[in-house]
Parts: C-alpha cells; sequence; structure tokens
C-alpha cells in the first residue's frame, strides 16, 4: 500500500462540505472534523484533576523519596491505621486471650469463638502453604483433621509442636528421626522386603504370606523398639500407627520399602519468635478443633 501526502492543504470536500488535513492514504482523504466538545471538556477536567492530585497526594518521585502531597496520604499508612484500629478494637478481647489457659479458652465460648476465628486467619497465612487450606495436609504433610497424631493431639502437644515445630534446632523441638536401615547397610534388600511386606499387613492392606515370620522378625528386632511390638506407634519419638490405614507418605510396598531403606524425617519450623505468644495459642485452639483434638 502506498502513502502519499496531498499537497492541497485544507481543500473543501465536495461531499461533506468540509476541508481537509491535507493527508491522503489510497485516495482516502482525512477530514479536518473538529473533536466532539463533549470529549474536550472530559479532556480538561482530567488535566485540571491530574494536577489537583499531584498537589494533594504523592506523586513525583525524588532520589530517595517521593512528593508527600499536601494531604499526607498513602496507602500503606493507611493500612498501618486500619490495622492499629482493630487492634484496639480487640485489645480487650487479645487481652482476655492472653491471659487465659488453653483448656481455659476452650472451656469458654465466647473466648473460643474468638480464638478459632483467629486462629483460622493465623492459620491460613503461616500452616496452609503445607498443611493446606482446611488443614487436609498432603504428601509428607499430616492430615490435621484426622486423629492420627506423629506427636500427640491434646491441647498441651500440639502447642508445644506449634511452638517449637519438628527438627527445627530449637531445643526444645521435637527430634525423632527414622534411621536409613538400607543407606546404612543395617539390613539387606531382602529383610527390607520382608519388613515392608509385613507393615502392610499389620493394617489389613496384604493377608499374612510366607514371608510374614521372616518380615515380623525383622521388625521386632529393629522396628519394635520405636513403633511397638504391635505397630501401634509412639508420640514421644513421633513413630506413626502402623495398624491404622493412614499412611502419611503413601501405603504401597515401593513407598514403604524407601522409607526403611532412606529414613524418614521432615522438618516444621518453631513458630514462637516468628509469632506472638498469643496468635500460637489460638493456631492451637483452632488447630485442636479441626476434627482430630484429643
Amino acid at each position: 500500500m502506498s502513502t502519499s501526502e496531498n499537497s492541497h492543504h485544507g481543500r473543501l470536500d465536495p461531499v461533506t462540505g468540509v476541508t481537509t488535513t491535507g493527508h491522503e492514504w489510497d485516495g482516502i482523504e482525512e477530514l479536518n472534523n473538529p473533536l466532539p466538545r463533549w470529549w474536550l471538556w472530559v479532556w480538561y477536567a482530567c488535566i485540571v484533576w491530574s494536577i489537583a492530585y499531584w498537589v494533594m497526594y504523592p506523586a513525583w518521585p525524588l532520589i530517595s523519596s517521593a512528593t508527600p502531597g499536601v494531604l499526607g496520604w498513602n496507602s500503606r499508612t493507611a493500612v498501618s491505621t486500619q490495622i492499629a484500629d482493630l487492634q484496639a478494637l480487640r485489645a480487650e478481647s487479645t487481652a482476655k486471650l492472653a491471659s487465659a489457659s488453653l483448656p481455659q479458652i476452650e472451656d469458654t465460648p465466647a473466648l473460643l469463638t474468638l480464638a478459632r476465628a483467629q486462629g483460622r486467619v493465623a492459620f491460613a497465612d503461616n500452616c496452609a502453604p503445607c498443611h493446606g487450606q482446611g488443614g487436609g495436609g498432603a504428601v509428607g504433610f499430616p492430615n490435621l483433621n484426622d486423629d492420627d497424631w506423629l506427636w500427640g493431639g491434646s491441647l498441651d502437644q500440639i502447642y508445644q509442636t506449634i511452638n517449637f515445630g519438628i527438627r527445627s534446632g530449637d531445643d526444645q523441638a521435637h527430634v525423632g528421626n527414622m534411621p536409613a536401615f538400607g543407606r546404612d547397610g543395617i539390613l539387606t534388600k531382602p529383610e527390607i522386603s520382608a519388613v515392608a511386606g509385613y507393615v502392610r499387613t499389620l493394617s489389613g492392606l496384604d493377608k499374612p504370606g510366607a514371608d510374614t515370620a521372616k518380615g515380623k522378625e525383622v521388625f521386632i528386632a529393629n522396628c519394635a523398639a520405636c513403633h511397638g511390638d504391635e505397630g501401634k506407634g509412639n508420640p514421644e519419638v513421633g513413630a506413626p500407627n502402623l495398624t491404622d490405614k493412614i499412611w502419611l507418605y503413601g501405603p504401597d510396598k515401593a513407598t514403604i520399602e524407601y522409607a526403611v531403606t532412606n529414613g524418614r524425617g521432615n522438618v516444621m519450623p518453631a513458630w514462637h519468635g516468628r509469632l506472638d505468644a498469643t496468635t500460637i495459642k489460638v493456631l492451637t485452639v483452632y488447630v485442636h478443633s479441626l476434627g482430630g483434638g484429643r
């Protein structure tokens, strides 16, 4: 497509009676129609509004800051003010939560309702990335809605876990680990296969077979110290109950063999120092109320 410019500036168009701008594209000339008056007034109003905005609000960047504006308003200050107002509104209730013990909170309907509401928000902000929005968990992250607790499901036990974490490096954290029986040469591959098969029979996933006796022998000698002779688990060391059908990593034999071979030992952070004491308290109450608290 060729582009040319008409040399007849301001020519009167015989069809419309409007002068042209002198520009032509492929034989089509541009008419010099004025902009609608309403559009011009809107444009002028926008210019005036922008100048007023520059004066009233932070707008122009400086070397290390920005012009503050006559009003001195900014969104960060507004949010901080709103949070401060909310904290002031909740001050009395928060003080009651801070001074009450965990059993007192659960025995006081008003405090329990407040603790669950605040705990739900704190859980979504801090715990949901691992445990899920509703506490349903994922592979390697416990489901907090059931009644299977690696380290115990009482208020005090949950508080201990949230406060100090698991293998977090804190002096008061839970520190139990499952040994790497295969990687460290404690058990052979046939022994690992046998004990994995036996573990599946404990929860009824498989029926006892020819290798059950060998697997039980290996289990008693190596695993019962933590999981118990009957595989019921031990919350003192974080050893799971192997007789239920709740599996943190999966119930298939290959997954069990991997755990026996390489061990297990996930980390949960210690939240004291990151969260204030009252927030940890309401988190404890909320987690306890999800359905599996004891």
